[in-house]
């Protein structure tokens, strides 16, 4: 049985990393669980997770039911994450140690990036701590 945190942070990974390699995948798991021990946001994955426009895929407008999926290559993506957030919510020690709260992907160029201190880029996403 897969627990809702499980859930919230797969479909994170899923939604914002899937096209990238493990490494990008599990610094989205990074960001989302530095924000879960930071006071300065909820205090649970899913709170997180749909904290309001935090992340894109939340509030896009479409379908964030991961049964929809209709190509092979998304299911096969979708297992993957979900073993591996379901593995990083039992073992969060195994994360890179990143202190990153932030990140966005290099198309594009938001508001608050040159307010915080950049971290590092990994596949195509720059990371950043507040």
């Amino acid at each position: 049985m897969i627990t809702a945190a499980t859930m919230c942070l797969a479909l994170n990974m899923f939604y914002e990393a899937r096209n990238q390699p493990i490494e990008g995948q599990m610094m989205v798991a990074q960001v989302t669980l530095n924000r879960v021990v930071s006071n300065r946001y909820p205090n649970t994955v899913c709170e997180v997770v749909w904290q309001e426009k935090q992340f894109s895929w939340t509030h896009d407008g479409l379908s964030d039911d991961p049964a929809r999926l209709t190509s092979e290559i998304d299911q096969r993506v979708w297992k993957e994450v979900q073993e591996t957030a379901s593995y990083i919510v039992d073992n969060p020690d195994i994360l890179i140690g990143s202190i990153a709260t932030h990140y966005h992907s290099t198309s594009v160029e938001p508001y608050w990036a040159s307010s915080l201190t950049y971290e590092g880029q990994v596949g195509d996403h720059y990371f950043y701590s507040d």
